[in-house]
């Protein structure tokens, strides 16, 4: 993939584009020699969900912390609609991070508050909403994935499966145009994980958020992602739809997906079989 100038991509109509970040030639060293990103170009399609896979100390986790600017690159840019957010100052960059949603790995909920009020935080720190408001809105949301009963117990008392579900609507309690998941199934057995995909995929469908999941976990990724990128030793070297990397799989991408996917063999559209 070739970098464009960032200057011809800020031309770009933002409502019909659909681009909805692009990362261009993003490279990230800490110390002296540890070079993590080594000139990642990526497009992270609007409104679907983008997975990317590569294996432990590939970068994934150092990318999604770009995007969302908790890192600065070395060089390179991070077009968001068109802008580069690697260069806004921590003014701009508060407002530009409210526009994603992070769902972590571990659901990082607030052990000492309820559910509601977990889900609630967001909203007590970032609207002018009046407790009735917010109120509506966390019940309406609990409501959508399926944890309305739960809002009164804490994160001790539920299942990890309903930790995963009440992390996702904190996270979108603030309708953010753009979601970003940490491995959301590791340490899942198949049927929590699979409900996790579903939760993930009903999401998107639902809300038309752009996705971007990161993930080892490649029968998750082939039953979920409408595109995947493989990133190896910092950079990407495959991008397409699951039908495409199937298609085009050999070298590390072969090795790397066959071996995770071993119990779970793909089918030729890209599903587990």
């Amino acid at each position: 993939m070739s970098a464009e100038p960032p200057g011809d991509e800020a031309k770009t109509d933002v409502r019909t584009d659909p681009i909805a970040i692009r990362v261009r030639d993003l490279h990230k060293t800490f110390g002296d020699q540890q070079h993590v990103l080594r000139g990642i170009d990526l497009d992270v399609e609007r409104g679907k969900i983008n997975v990317v896979i590569g294996g432990s100390g590939a970068g994934k986790t150092v990318l999604m912390r770009h995007l969302v600017v908790l890192e600065r690159p070395d060089s390179g840019a991070i077009l968001l609609d068109g802008e580069d957010i690697t260069r806004l100052g921590e003014v701009k960059l508060s407002a530009v991070r409210q526009r994603f949603g992070m769902v972590f790995q571990g659901s990082a909920l607030f052990d000492s508050m309820s559910v509601f009020d977990n889900v609630a935080f967001p909203l007590r720190e970032h609207s002018r909403l009046s407790e009735r408001e917010i109120a509506a809105r966390v019940r309406e949301i609990l409501g959508d994935l399926g944890v309305r009963e739960a809002e009164a117990k804490y994160p001790a008392e539920i299942s990890g499966g309903m930790r995963k579900r009440v992390g996702l609507a904190r996270s979108l309690v603030l309708e953010p145009a753009i979601l970003l998941y940490d491995e959301p199934t590791t340490g899942l057995d198949p049927i929590a994980t699979k409900n996790v995909d579903e939760m993930v995929a009903e999401t998107a469908q639902r809300t038309g958020t752009t996705s971007v999941v990161i993930s080892h976990d490649i029968p998750s990724t082939f039953r979920i992602g409408d595109y995947v990128s493989m990133l190896d030793e910092g950079t990407i070297i495959a991008h397409g739809t699951p039908a495409d990397i199937l298609r085009s799989m050999g070298g590390v991408l072969k090795r790397f997906i066959e071996t995770a996917a071993v119990g779970a063999p793909l089918g030729p559209s890209g599903g587990t079989a």
